[in-house]
């Protein structure tokens, strides 16, 4: 008798364990990212491999893109989770009816620069005089780019432009059929670096007052409604995950090579991600966790998708349609 009630004890703790060892098994979840890994997406791979997201009941597997308006779509089809994409594109594709949303911008400085050889000496706008520009047209880069050319003091007229697609520009610039490219600073810069072994000068956008964010975790809006516990864990994990990988750059990307050995150079891998960073953060979010994008920088951007990227005008009507703060973690700073 004390043997069948041990028996049935035991049983009966054994079947209480079942539910309970359901309900603490992690929610997996598929991040997308916005291209070909390559150094801004060393945070991801450290927040995995250090168990961040595991902490946050989060089993996450990474994908990488094939460009952030195919990833965009994706998160707004609902057969990915989460996306890491450009916020401007999502902005153009949520006021054409996209059900999508950031819920954190983590590029709030953008990467748009022009760039060339640094041994040319093409260091501020009055250098770019007689030179030749390679642009793809279209892009998001060659629709800022005469805002840029206004805030700079230059004209059309003052260099040569030659057009072709992102890999052509980046022959004209390798080849010397150009001088320089539209590109991200570290992004292109590193590509080119890659190929040649030669430092390339980024002159970069923001630089000359162009306030536009670029990057950012991005959900589909009903996916947010049936799932703000699982949005707001993942956000904690891909905040801290970001705030780590900034104390420890090499371990980051090291994170990357043993996830994805084939997945660039080393130190053009390093050098890429340490030029990622000081983009985490404006002067008015300096002190902040990552991800605090201000009201007035989004406010700032949407206006500029407006008057030079072709985004209705009905977007500025409330700028705040196309992001939220309220799933990331607390900051004290607030």
């Amino acid at each position: 008798m004390v043997f069948r009630n041990s028996l049935k004890a035991a049983l009966i703790a054994a079947a209480a364990l079942v539910p309970l060892a359901s309900a603490q098994a992690a929610d997996k979840v598929t991040l997308m990212l916005n291209w070909y890994v390559y150094g801004e997406h060393a945070p991801f791979f450290y927040g995995k491999a250090k168990g961040f997201y595991q902490a946050e009941g989060i089993d996450l597997d990474i994908q990488e893109g094939r460009g952030s308006a195919v990833t965009i779509q994706a998160a707004a089809a609902g057969t990915v989770d989460f996306a890491y994409a450009d916020v401007p594109t999502m902005i153009r594709a949520a006021v054409k009816g996209a059900p999508v949303t950031a819920v954190g911008v983590a590029l709030q400085t953008s990467p748009m620069s022009v760039m060339g050889f640094t041994d040319k000496n093409i260091a501020k706008p009055e250098d770019i005089k007689g030179k030749t520009v390679a642009t793809t047209p279209g892009d998001s880069m060659s629709q800022i780019w005469p805002l840029f050319l206004k805030r700079a003091g230059l004209k059309e007229s003052d260099f040569r432009t030659v057009s072709g697609d992102a890999t052509t520009k980046l022959n004209a610039v390798i080849n010397g059929q150009a001088d320089l490219l539209l590109g991200y600073s570290m992004d292109q810069s590193m590509k080119i670096k890659d190929a040649t072994g030669k430092d390339v000068h980024p002159i970069m956008f923001a630089d000359y007052g162009i306030h536009l964010v670029s990057s950012g975790i991005i959900v589909n809006k009903e996916f947010l409604a049936k799932n703000p516990d699982l949005v707001r864990r993942f956000m904690a994990a891909t905040t801290k995950s970001f705030e780590e990988a900034e104390k420890n750059p090499e371990g980051a990307v090291d994170a990357v090579l043993a996830a994805l050995p084939k997945a660039g150079q080393r130190p053009t891998l390093l050098e890429g991600f340490q030029l990622t960073i000081p983009l985490y953060r404006t002067a008015e979010t300096k002190n902040r966790r990552p991800f605090q994008v201000t009201d007035a920088n989004m406010k700032d951007s949407v206006g500029l998708l407006v008057e030079y990227g072709g985004v209705a005008a009905s977007a500025k009507d409330d700028p705040k349609a196309f992001y939220t703060r309220d799933y990331l973690p607390a900051d004290p700073s607030n």
